[in-house]
């Protein structure tokens, strides 16, 4: 059974015939195309060979439609014209009404919303459809404009634009007496480690390079994110390992404690990635620019309140019982 979808003659043909047959003009085909109009001839000759009939003729200096051309003509302009205003459609929808802009939940919950006070929503041109996940969505076919990404900026296809490096340090709960002691030590001895599955790499560097030696955690429980382990600490379940650059509010505001001052790079970074046919739309521009500038500033004036009563504190508080787990 042929098949309803397929062309039964080559696009290009049909589009330099189509052209042609409206102008009755084999050169302004040719330019309105973009090519030579010796090159328009050439696809009608294929278009002619493939149908098997004569569609257009010359009579003297005019060009005329043959009947059969007089037939088909009509209804390639109309099928055209609605390819033409399918895509502007949707080349007006993209660059019309809110940014849609996706990152990953750690990075939203932890970085971008404690900045979120000074974003202008109220301008034109700043309007955000945020959406979090842990797979990157394909933004090449539209599914979003831009988006957040973890890694080393190599997403082909996308533009990328470092916002921060990421370092990776050992975070524990309001109460953590920083710079490493025993007590510390101590604490983690009979605690829980929240780790990402993610960081099993970070944590091996981390913790064969820590000054004094590596800890030993109680427990180790793997999970698929580092936003359950931060989380974790600041309620007091246990330490956790994590990107100090996401969680330097938490960390200014109390929140959270670096327990050594031991970190590694994570030897990767945060980045906006956008599709290059999206660099000069407004929307993407102001959302790098504000996002550049946030990055650039650090912790949000007003995150710090907290901190440096967090880090005079001398008893480690954790919760009594650790759950018990392996690696996954």
């Amino acid at each position: 059974m042929p098949d309803p979808t397929r062309l039964a003659a080559p696009l290009n043909a049909l589009r330099a015939f189509e052209a042609a047959a409206r102008h009755l003009s084999i050169k302004k085909a040719a330019d309105e195309i973009g090519v030579t109009p010796s090159a328009v001839s050439h696809q009608l000759r294929i278009l002619e060979d493939v149908l098997g009939v004569e569609l257009m003729r010359r009579v003297g200096a005019r060009l005329e439609l043959t009947e059969t051309g007089v037939t088909l003509s009509p209804d390639l302009t109309a099928g055209f014209a609605r390819i033409v205003r399918a895509v502007g459609t949707l080349k007006a929808e993209r660059k019309q009404g809110p940014l849609r802009l996706t990152m990953l939940p750690t990075f939203a919950t932890h970085w971008l919303s404690p900045r979120l006070v000074s974003y202008p929503f109220a301008r034109a041109g700043f309007e955000l459809l945020i959406a979090t996940g842990q797979a990157p969505v394909d933004l090449i076919a539209g599914v979003a404009d831009a988006g957040v990404r973890h890694g080393k900026g190599q997403w082909p296809g996308l533009t990328a634009e470092l916002l921060f490096e990421e370092s990776m340090g050992l975070l524990g709960p309001p109460g953590t007496p920083s710079g490493g002691d025993a007590h510390v030590r101590e604490a983690i001895g009979c605690a829980n480690l929240f780790l990402s599955q993610h960081r099993r790499a970070d944590f091996e560097r981390w913790n064969a390079t820590l000054p004094g030696g590596p800890i030993k955690p109680a427990a180790i429980t793997v999970t698929d994110s580092a936003g359950l382990g931060l989380k974790a600490a600041m309620d007091g379940a246990g330490f956790t390992l994590a990107g100090l650059e996401i969680a330097q509010c938490d960390i200014a505001a109390g929140r959270l404690v670096p327990a050594f001052e031991h970190r590694v790079e994570a030897q990767a970074g945060y980045y906006l990635v956008y599709p290059p046919a999206l660099e000069r739309d407004r929307r993407v521009r102001n959302l790098r620019n504000w996002m550049l500038a946030a990055a650039a500033k650090g912790t949000p004036s007003g995150s710090a309140t907290g901190f440096a009563r967090a880090a005079r504190m001398k008893r480690v508080q954790v919760g009594a019982r650790h759950v018990r787990s392996t690696w996954a």
